[in-house]
């Protein structure tokens, strides 16, 4: 993929009254693919899409794998190779990182049924393994402390989400030669239940273990 940027030629593109000069044609036919697209939602070549996905007002670059009756919401970004399952709901401004700036050999990988609450970020080839809930304003880098809460002593993850784990923001206080700061971390406090239907809300998730959102 890094060596297609280099052979192509810039073109004028047009889709209606908007138009655009790239490298990198837009997908189509997005009827044949079983795709549904809300203006301005955009797809780049190279990208794939399955059926029953649906697009809002978004962006899914080159590389990007979107499995089966996705939702990506409103400006929400899937970077490129980044690799997104069924029944996934990247919710309102979600960031998921690419693999071309800067360059890394991992992609980000959302396994199938996660709810990713809005305006998270996982960048960095992080793994949020199936089921597992973010609430809003997480974010996970490979660097990223992610620590489960709800033992008697924290068990610490870095680059991996468990599944059905329940995420939310959290910090924690780190040294430095100035003083002691808090920094940036994710706090896993509960797991999805089973009980609970892969359709139910982000809030709803939330909400049982007494989250305000």
């Amino acid at each position: 993929m890094i060596l297609y940027f280099p052979i192509q030629k810039m073109e004028t593109l047009e889709a209606g009254p908007m138009e655009f000069y790239d490298k990198m044609a837009l997908k189509r036919n997005y009827e044949t693919l079983g795709v549904r697209v809300v203006p301005h939602a955009v797809a780049r070549y190279g990208s794939y899409l399955a059926k029953g996905v649906i697009l809002m007002p978004s962006y899914v670059n080159i590389g990007a794998y979107v499995d089966s009756n996705t939702m990506v919401d409103t400006w929400a970004t899937v970077g490129s190779c980044a690799q997104i399952g069924k029944d996934v709901h990247l919710s309102g401004g979600v960031g998921i990182g690419g693999v071309l700036e800067p360059v890394q050999a991992a992609p980000v990988i959302i396994e199938d049924g996660c709810f990713i609450g809005s305006r998270c970020i996982v960048v960095e080839g992080v793994h949020v393994q199936r089921e597992a809930v973010l609430g809003a304003n997480v974010v996970l880098t490979k660097s990223t402390k992610i620590i489960d809460v709800t033992g008697a002593s924290p068990k610490e993850y870095k680059g991996t989400v468990p599944a059905r784990s329940v995420v939310i923001p959290g910090s924690y206080t780190k040294k430095f030669p100035s003083g002691e700061y808090n920094v940036p971390c994710a706090l896993i406090i509960g797991l999805r239940k089973e009980s609970t239907d892969l359709k139910t809300s982000l809030n709803n998730t939330l909400r049982e273990f007494d989250v305000a959102v």
